[in-house]
């Protein structure tokens, strides 16, 4: 394609991109792409190259791209009423509308919804609220959040430091300190190999007790985690983890704040990560899945228990001092209602749980029996391969290797987009839920073929 424009020469003088290493990117040793159309999974570039998006952006775009419906939407709305601020009560028919749609389908005990605009923004509300819970039930020292090593909740300061991943804590000097960490439940990196999964989730399980021992219950106000491991290597938790964690919890009095903004509106084949999982949080999360990333937007969802906190705070202490210029930005909320109703109308809830079962065991029958595959694991449209040096030892290779990103480099040599996850060797894979059995065949087919260009 004749390209007679400086794009690419103001792209590398100009954009600051995230989660890229700036220096190589400005001597020009990292590849650009200008990402010009989409439809359905399949995503195109300025170059022409039609690729097959079997990561859904960043896990976000569920529906799938070029979805005319929620596009209308949007440019509804901007052309109605593009601003206006939901402070001191007011609101817009999207933004009400939305609010009523998203508890409908949230867990039962779930009663109000505030909206930002990120998951990372989403959480430092959440954090807010739990402290300032806490102080209107006259417990000032009961600050302290549990997070778990490899969960992912943002890039914010409290959420980079929620987040447990180096590469977000490094030379930011995070985390901060009302921040602590317990183990993932990653049972393929348990401690002891002799371990099987209820014995791994007692393990987790007691670690988090004898943390909770360690800092004092009194000083803990809540545990954040993801109910599958997202950014972390995509692993679902093992059996019976979430009910033995619940019960620590409750029996120390701690919240519980479930980060759905990977799981949300589908992913797992469920409307919720909670509800497939048995959870009964006390704020919920949720961002991606939410506009399917038409639009930005996110959300906190509060309990009936926290609600009644927080009417009383307002009581004692007037009008809650928390908000965000664009909270419920009333495009973000047209784009979220036209989302959601086209989630119902496709049926995409129950393709992402079919689709997404075919998919993890077409993978798991092409790969597990490889050399170096330690393991296939997933759930829903959610599905990651981890690499290994040596399955029957689990060694692992150097990062400096990095096994893991050339299989994701050779793939996008087949034009299917995978992610190369952090803190491993492991391909992740969350497509849009439109995904098709045919479309999830040729994944997995190239996903194959990648692994035998760079592993044999």
């Amino acid at each position: 394609m004749l390209k007679n424009d400086q794009l690419e020469q103001w792209d590398r003088e100009n954009f600051f991109h995230p989660s890229t290493h700036l220096a190589e990117f400005a001597r020009g040793n990292i590849p650009q792409r200008v990402v010009t159309g989409g439809q359905g999974c399949h995503i195109e570039d300025r170059d022409g190259n039609r690729l097959l998006d079997a990561f859904a952006g960043l896990y976000c775009v569920n529906v799938g791209y070029g979805r005319s419906d929620i596009a209308d939407a949007i440019a509804d709305q901007a052309r109605e009423l593009a601003y206006y601020h939901s402070y001191v009560g007011h609101g817009t028919e999207a933004s009400i509308t939305l609010a009523k749609m998203v508890l409908d389908r949230a867990p039962s005990h779930m009663s109000k919804v505030y909206f930002g605009l990120s998951g990372s923004d989403a959480n430092e509300t959440n954090i807010k609220l739990v402290w300032y819970y806490n102080n209107i039930l006259g417990r000032p020292e009961k600050k302290k959040i549990i997070s778990r090593w490899r969960g992912y909740h943002g890039s914010g300061l409290m959420t980079g430091s929620l987040t447990g991943l180096e590469l977000f804590h490094k030379k930011f000097d995070l985390p901060l300190a009302q921040v602590i960490h317990t183990e993932a439940p990653y049972y393929y990196r348990r401690p002891d190999l002799a371990m099987d999964e209820a014995a791994f989730t007692a393990h987790c399980a007691a670690e988090l007790e004898a943390l909770i021992e360690r800092e004092g219950a009194d000083t803990i106000a809540a545990f954040i985690g993801e109910p599958v491991l997202g950014t972390g290597g995509i692993v679902p938790p093992p059996a019976g983890y979430w009910a033995a964690i619940q019960a620590v919890l409750e029996k120390h009095d701690i919240l519980l704040i479930a980060d759905e903004v990977v799981t949300g509106f589908g992913r797992l084949g469920t409307m919720f990560g909670s509800e497939h999982y048995g959870l009964k949080p006390d704020l919920i999360t949720i961002a991606k899945g939410l506009t399917s990333a038409y639009a930005p937007l996110s959300g906190s969802i509060v309990s009936d228990k926290m609600w009644k906190v927080l009417e009383q705070g307002t009581d004692e202490n007037g009008p809650i001092g928390h908000g965000w210029t664009y909270s419920a930005h009333p495009i973000g909320a047209a784009a979220g209602v036209a989302n959601l109703r086209l989630i119902d109308d496709l049926n995409l809830v129950q393709n992402a749980g079919e689709t997404g079962a075919y998919f993890n065991a077409a993978m798991r029958d092409a790969l597990a029996g490889h050399a170096h595959v330690g393991e296939v694991r997933g759930e829903g449209m959610l599905c990651a391969v981890e690499f290994v040096r040596d399955k029957g030892n689990r060694t692992f290779f150097d990062a400096s290797e990095k096994v893991g990103p050339s299989v994701a480099a050779a793939l996008l040599e087949h034009n299917i987009i995978a992610r190369a996850m952090p803190q491993g060797d492991i391909l992740g894979f969350a497509p849009p839920f439109c995904l098709t059995r045919a479309e999830a065949d040729e994944v997995v087919a190239k996903t194959a073929a990648a692994v035998k260009t760079v592993l044999g």
